[in-house]
């Protein structure tokens, strides 16, 4: 070593720091600090080693500057108190000797400040290691654990049974398993193919589970989002066959999870495959595909050809939305209709990715282009008559309610409830008759076919004193016709829409004409049924600031009355509102609609009991006049809040429903006062007007008090009467509508003609049905007598009250349907189009001849309670769509109701 580089010895005694001591002492000539007086760490653990006469030998530098260490406490001197220094930072003194070594070293003991926190490398993988070993671990038992399920005993639904108001068995039906298991060489390779090439393309070829989807599951489960199922035809079997959980957990998709796993490994694909087909819902209650091809087509699972595979493929996403007959008792938008239309469209999306995927031909898929033909869904004679629609209303009502009732459309399907209705039988079997002999006596479509062919009926009666519904008719038989015609139809229920605009002038009152707009709205006179209007045919209708109604295209409105009738003497053609009611003058209580502002109309009849969504064209004149689709439970109802001075109760059709656990839920009244007493029992006295001397004479009842309206519509499609007793309200309605699902865009037919009649009103068989049932359910009931009315409001456009001109007979109205509306979807905003103006309802004095008003572009699918009223289209103007809404008349139209029947939020 080069002599430049070589150090001095080192000392024997204190190491390199006591080196650089000395020599720094010696070097600069001063003296070195005596070492008792710094408190040398040396002379803590003993005597100085680096002073004595017997000095230690080391080896080396580095053996040197190690013993060094040990005897100064660490490479760092003391910090001297004399001399400004850091200070040691809290914890371990520095130049301490080190505790005890611990397993875990966090926080770190060596290391400073914020860097104690922070983990080291070893301590991070060691856990990373130790929580997915530990997952491993989890993994395994559970796999260990779990076992293949076995579809065939996981099928333990039972039955519900349905009970009669008076407490008697109605039917037990609703809660058996239909399922047969079958093997997968009786399942056609079609169908295999279909749910492949739309569940799960690569079933064939893979593990089993999607860990994507799982994951993706589980998130928006945690996130509180809408949960998704396995997305795996596997993990779908699995869901399936653990029928004794179906949670929505966090839990349970970790048992599915390690299931599907096992089931993917243990488990032919081909026995998978059987297994996921054979306990698969398909909706009517159709477990597995051999029950749902008995279901839909009346054949084996074998015999099904491609196109009927793809369509059992389409309800595997969800039945209540794909089966052709509609669903709406559990969903608004199930209707017929709709239902089709996704259908078709889900169908015909399976048999294109068959083809891509290389499991048809093209050849083959060109021949199902349209829904193949499904048959009734109603094989259950137990269900025949008015059975079916009762349990259906049931059904719809505790569903659409679920959150109120606790009953699901699972817990449905399980069965094993007592279901106590609010039926009557005895008033079942009487309205089922009463409507049978009138249809016997008139209605003959052998010898009328272009006139009597699809003739229908609807009825429904509530109590007023608590909502229940004691009675509907739903149809000729629930096994033959499966749309409940008390629950939904979708016809317009014409001049019966009258009360509510009378309720709403006695409520709200009319608006001043001098006032401003914003004042108007407040500043109102209380409206008297002595007040005077214009009874004149053809009347240019206001607003009520006098100026002219004007539609979108600056066309007038010219209302014209029934058979072109004026009322009144000129030159002031005013009648009271009595009389205007009595007769059923349209003139009259359109510009009373005009003066009280349609929007108050609409309350009123929302506060009686409509459902509003079965409410449409509320910003023209004409809906007034009932161009609105309530169904028959919704127009009852509404009408018993009149009779029960106001006071009004949501249609219900469940009173409790009960298991073997004990009872699940029991009905609690919740009436509202819609109406003042004074407003609903002046109402209903001038209701009384029209059954004693009026359109609607024969709903009269000897010795009974008895209110009530007739309503017909424009082009004679469907007519109406609307009556109670102070103990029942009853609605009953007619129409021409053809359910045979063969015949294309099915509409409303018009009823010229029909019983050999020149036009049918609410006046003729609607109101002989009412009073042939009314007359024998009120047999035994106290005749009991409505309320004296109290003198209410103001006589406004006060004038002498002019006799009719017409003669007291039979002259009921026809509602002039609105324009049509303009193309936006989501709004309800008809207007006249220049190209259908001059019909009969809508007159053009200045400029051209008369203008009538457009046929109403049709309220597709909505009437029933609850039910759904979409738009008309911009292009239907002859007459309405087909209804079907989804209501569910109970008190919960499915709408509805909360309640609707099934007819109402409650029932």
């Amino acid at each position: 070593m080069s002599e430049h580089r070589r150090k001095p010895p080192q000392p024997q005694g204190g190491g390199r720091a006591a080196a650089r001591r000395g020599a720094s002492a010696s070097s600069s000539g001063r003296r070195a600090t005596p070492r008792g007086a710094t408190g040398s760490p040396s002379e803590a653990h003993g005597p100085d080693h680096g002073t004595g006469d017997e000095e230690r030998p080391y080896s080396g530098r580095a053996e040197a500057r190690r013993a060094a260490q040990r005897s100064t406490g660490g490479r760092r001197r003391a910090a001297d108190p004399g001399r400004s220094g850091r200070r040691a930072p809290a914890g371990r003194p520095r130049g301490s000797a080190p505790g005890k070594k611990r397993i875990i070293d966090y926080p770190r003991t060596d290391r400073d400040g914020w860097r104690r926190w922070v983990p080291s490398w070893r301590l991070t993988s060691g856990l990373c290691i130790a929580f997915f070993g530990s997952l491993v671990a989890i993994a395994g038992v559970g796999y260990a654990l779990v076992e293949v399920p076995n579809v065939a005993l996981t099928a333990k639904a039972q039955n519900n049974v349905y009970y009669w108001s008076d407490g008697s068995e109605m039917v037990a039906t609703g809660g058996e398993t239909n399922r047969q298991i079958v093997n997968l060489s009786q399942i056609p390779i079609e169908m295999q193919d279909a749910v492949i090439s739309q569940e799960n393309k690569t079933f064939r070829t893979d593990s089993g589970i999607d860990p994507k989807g799982i994951a993706r599951a589980m998130m928006n489960m945690a996130r509180g989002e809408s949960t998704q199922g396995g997305s795996t035809i596997t993990q779908q079997y699995v869901k399936n066959a653990r029928l004794d959980d179906q949670s929505q957990t966090v839990t349970r998709k970790f048992k599915e999870l390690f299931v599907s796993i096992k089931v993917g490994t243990d488990v032919s694909k081909e026995d998978i495959m059987a297994g996921y087909l054979n306990s698969a819902y398909y909706g009517r209650n159709a477990y597995g595909i051999e029950a749902a091809a008995r279901a839909y087509f009346n054949k084996k699972a074998i015999d099904l050809n491609p196109g009927e595979c793809a369509f059992l493929a389409a309800t595997l996403k969800g039945a209540t939305y794909y089966d052709p007959a509609g669903a709406t008792t559990i969903d608004r938008a199930a209707t017929p209709e709709a239902n089709k239309k996704r259908a078709l469209a889900q169908m015909q999306d399976t048999l294109n990715k068959m083809v891509e995927y290389g499991h048809l031909d093209r050849e083959t898929r060109d021949k199902y282009t349209e829904l193949p033909k499904v048959q009734n869904p109603r094989f259950n004679t137990a269900l025949s008559g008015q059975i079916g629609y009762l349990v259906d209303l049931a059904n719809g009502y505790l569903v659409n309610n679920s959150e109120k009732t606790g009953i699901t459309e699972k817990k449905l399907r399980d069965g094993g409830l007592s279901i106590h209705t609010t039926f009557d039988k005895k008033k079942i079997g009487q309205l089922e008759k009463a409507v049978q002999k009138v249809e016997k006596e008139n209605i003959d479509p052998k010898k009328r076919p272009d006139t009597d062919t699809h003739v229908q009926f609807g009825g429904a009666s509530v109590d007023p004193k608590s909502g229940a519904i004691v009675a509907i008719y739903g149809g000729e038989d629930s096994t033959k016709h499966f749309t409940n015609n008390a629950d939904q139809t979708g016809a317009q229920v014409g001049s019966t829409f009258k009360p509510y605009v009378l309720a709403a002038a006695m409520k709200w009152g009319i608006r001043d004409p001098d006032l401003s707009e914003v004042q108007a709205q407040d500043e109102r006179t209380q409206v008297s049924p002595k007040s005077m209007y214009n009874g004149k045919n053809k009347l240019k209708i206001e607003n009520y600031d006098d100026s002219i109604w004007h539609n979108e295209e600056g066309e007038e409105w010219l209302q014209v009355n029934d058979g072109d009738e004026t009322y009144g003497d000129p030159p002031n053609y005013e009648i009271d509102l009595r009389t205007a009611m009595q007769y059923s003058v349209n003139s009259a209580y359109v510009q009373l609609g005009m003066d009280v502002g349609l929007d108050k109309v609409k309350e009123a009849a929302v506060d009686s009991g409509v459902l509003e969504g079965s409410l449409t064209g509320i910003d023209f004149p004409s809906f007034s006049l009932g161009i609105s689709d309530p169904s028959a439970i919704r127009m009852a109802g509404s009408y018993a809040t009149f009779a029960a001075s106001g006071k009004q109760n949501d249609p219900f059709s469940v009173t409790k429903v009960s298991s073997k656990d004990g009872e699940l839920f029991k009905h609690e009244a919740a009436p509202n006062q819609a109406f003042t007493s004074q407003i609903a029992d002046n109402v209903t006295d001038v209701l009384k007007t029209v059954v004693e001397d009026g359109t609607g004479t024969n709903a009269q009842l000897e010795g009974r008090d008895v209110a009530g309206k007739t309503g017909t519509t424009d082009d004679n499609l469907s007519a109406w009467f609307v009556g109670y007793t102070p103990q029942l309200s009853t609605a009953i309605s007619m129409f021409r509508y053809p359910d045979d699902e063969t015949v294309k865009d099915r509409t409303f037919l018009p009823m010229y003609g029909t019983g050999d009649q020149d036009s049918i009103h609410g006046a003729s068989f609607p109101s002989e049905i009412w009073q042939a049932y009314m007359a024998e359910a009120m047999k035994g009931e106290k005749k009991a007598k409505f309320p004296e009315p109290e003198p209410i409001g103001e006589v406004v456009n006060d004038a002498p009250s002019l006799p009719p001109t017409p003669s007291a007979t039979e002259t009921e109205e026809k509602t002039t349907p609105p324009p049509t509306p303009s193309p936006t979807p989501e709004e309800t905003t008809p207007s006249p189009s220049a190209t259908e103006s001059c019909t009969d309802f809508l007159g053009c004095e200045d400029g051209g001849g008369e203008n009538g008003d457009t046929e109403n572009g049709g309220t597709e699918n909505g009437g029933a309670d609850g039910g759904v009223t979409d738009p008309p289209g911009p292009t239907n103007t002859g007459g309405n769509g087909n209804g079907n809404g989804n209501g569910n008349g109970n008190g919960n139209g499915n709408g509805g109701d909360e309640g609707g029947i099934f007819a109402g939020p409650a029932g």
